[in-house]
């Protein structure tokens, strides 16, 4: 297994301090990453929310650090368990409508 780097530079000032708002700023992550590195990523950026996108780079949803906390602690969790995996369980349908601003 490859470690995943992160790092935070110039180019991502106050990252945390946006993590309520919605824009082409915060983190994005590939909703096929799993929970683990998920949960590492949002330590390392210190955010407590991760946009998640799909291959197209299409916004499927959003996944706060509690909810993966509450996921990984439950008897369903194994350490393939992905991000949209999380968020299907949540909400089993999310449409575009989900991201109006």
């Amino acid at each position: 297994m490859t470690p995943v780097q992160t790092h935070r530079g110039p180019a991502a000032p106050g990252l945390a301090t946006r993590a309520g708002h919605l824009d082409t700023t915060e983190l994005r992550v590939r909703d096929d990453m799993t929970v683990e590195v998920a949960l590492s990523v949002m330590a390392g950026a210190g955010v407590e929310h991760l946009l998640l996108c799909d291959g197209d780079d299409e916004r499927t949803g959003s996944v706060t650090r509690d909810e993966l906390v509450v996921h990984r602690d439950s008897s369903a969790y194994t350490d393939r368990v992905r991000l949209r995996d999380v968020l299907g369980a949540r909400c089993p349908v999310a449409g575009p409508s989900s991201f109006s601003r």
